[in-house]
C-alpha cells in the first residue's frame, strides 16, 4: 500500500492523508459494487488495505441524486479535496496497481462487474 500511495502522492500531486482516504473510497467503492471474491482476493494482496478502507469514514450509500456507484464513490472523493481530474488519475493508478498485484485477469472481471467505471479506467 505504502507503494500505492507513493505513486499518488508523486504521480497525482496529491499530499498522503488524502491518497489513503481516496483509496479507501475506491476500495470501499469495489467491495459494495464488484465481485465479492475477486475483490477479497486484492484486499488482501495489498498490506494496508484495511485500515485505508476504515480511514475512508463510512459509505452512507444514499448516492443522493446520482444514484450510488461510481459518481457516489466520485462525489466522496471530491469532498476529501480531489478535483475531477485527480478522481480519475487516482482512480487509474489504483486499478493499475491492483493489476499489477492481482492480475489483469482478476481486475477485469472486478472492473466488469461494475457499471460505469471501464470509462474510468
Amino acid at each position: 500500500m505504502d507503494e500505492l500511495i507513493g505513486r499518488l502522492v508523486a504521480n497525482v500531486g496529491v499530499d498522503k492523508a488524502t491518497a489513503i482516504t481516496a483509496v479507501g473510497i475506491i476500495l470501499q467503492f469495489l467491495a459494495k459494487e464488484g465481485p465479492a471474491d475477486k475483490v477479497q482476493q486484492l484486499i488482501d494482496k495489498l498490506p494496508g488495505a484495511e485500515a485505508a478502507i476504515q480511514s475512508a469514514g463510512e459509505d452512507s450509500g444514499s448516492g443522493g441524486m446520482f444514484g450510488g456507484g461510481v459518481m457516489a464513490a466520485g462525489t466522496r472523493m471530491m469532498a476529501a479535496g480531489l478535483s475531477m481530474g485527480q478522481v480519475q488519475a487516482v482512480t487509474r493508478e489504483t486499478i493499475n496497481y491492483a493489476r499489477e498485484k492481482l492480475g489483469e485477469d482478476a481486475v477485469g472481471e472486478i472492473v466488469g462487474a461494475i457499471p460505469g467505471l471501464g470509462q474510468f479506467v
